[in-house]
């Protein structure tokens, strides 16, 4: 991904300044592709902000003819922290341009963080099924994992998940006055992806979101996107060094077969390669009635209520991927 910035040179001399417009004038006209990493130690074709650290991509979005990427982003140093969500915008997938804070971490009156925004997904609600906008202007949804500091007065400690709003093509985003919309009062609680479900039942939303140190997966189903019912989570199975983080949970058509259609659940493990590396564990199966179950390997099982029920059967547990 090329990103489109606006430098300034510290230092520039006479002489290459001449030399440059001796150049230019003899030059032939012609495009030049702006060259996307003008600093020595940027990435030629990886997103960075301007400045300050970066790390997870969260809510991965196309609206309106515009790709959107949020991100973990610490908006005051170069090291993790104040955990907050960054934004950059695309039309091409390969130039980013830079956007302001989306999604701010919280303070109290007394300057004090109370609220680290962790990672989440975002969704168009089309149907505008939360309220939060019109069925002719749907909003964007962010739905992301709130990390409650000591400070906060009631949740201290505790991780849960909460929701901010767009109506304005995710420019700005408003916290959802309800928050947290899905608590389970633990401290490892987070990572919510969430997705529109449509079967032959009717639709609703769906997420998977990960208790990170027990190594579960759990999944919900809500029509609105504040309430949440739960249907059962993937316990304990096979790779469970490290934490179990940021799940994934989507169909696929094998060989583009829409009559042969697989579900594939991905679980992200930190650390679990070598060099303290994350790794991925992906299954794949499929999504009968009544049931889930994922063989004989383990003890991990998960079952879920209406057209999205039923066993996953577990085909194969891939091997671990090393991420890159």
């Amino acid at each position: 991904m090329r990103t489109r910035r606006t430098r300034t040179t510290a230092l520039v001399t006479a002489a290459v300044v001449a030399s440059l417009a001796l150049a230019t004038a003899s030059a032939p006209a012609h495009a030049v592709d702006p060259d996307p990493a003008p600093q020595q130690y940027r990435p030629y074709l990886h997103y960075t902000p301007v400045k300050n650290w970066m790390n997870d991509p969260n809510g991965l979005v196309y609206y309106n003819g515009t790709y959107h990427m949020y991100y973990q982003y610490n908006p005051y140093g170069t090291t993790w922290g104040n955990m907050s969500w960054g934004h950059a915008t695309s039309t091409d997938l390969l130039h980013w341009s830079e956007q302001p804070l989306a999604i701010a971490q919280a303070f109290n009156g007394s300057g004090q963080a109370t609220e680290d925004i962790f990672s989440g997904s975002i969704v168009v609600d089309s149907q505008n099924t939360s309220g939060f906008g019109t069925l002719q202007n749907p909003p964007l949804v962010a739905v992301y994992t709130s990390n409650y500091t000591g400070n906060h007065p009631t949740l201290p400690g505790k991780q849960a998940q909460s929701l901010a709003y767009s109506t304005d093509s995710g420019q700005t985003w408003t916290k959802y006055a309800g928050n947290p919309v899905l608590n389970r009062n633990t401290s490892d609680f987070r990572d919510p992806k969430v997705f529109r479900y449509q079967g032959t039942a009717g639709s609703y939303w769906v997420m998977s979101a990960v208790e990170a140190n027990e190594h579960r997966v759990l999944f919900y189903k809500s029509t609105d996107l504040k309430s949440w019912t739960y249907l059962n989570d993937f316990k304990p199975a096979n790779a469970t060094g490290g934490q179990w983080e940021c799940p994934d949970l989507f169909p696929m058509a094998v060989d583009g077969n829409p009559n042969n259609v697989k579900w594939v659940l991905v679980v992200n493990i930190n650390p679990g390669g070598s060099g303290r590396r994350q790794r991925r564990a992906v299954l794949r199966g499929q999504l009968r009635r009544h049931h889930v179950h994922l063989g004989n390997h383990g003890t991990g099982r998960c079952c879920t209520a209406g057209p999205i029920a039923g066993w996953f059967q577990r085909r194969q547990l891939q091997r671990l991927e090393r991420l890159q």
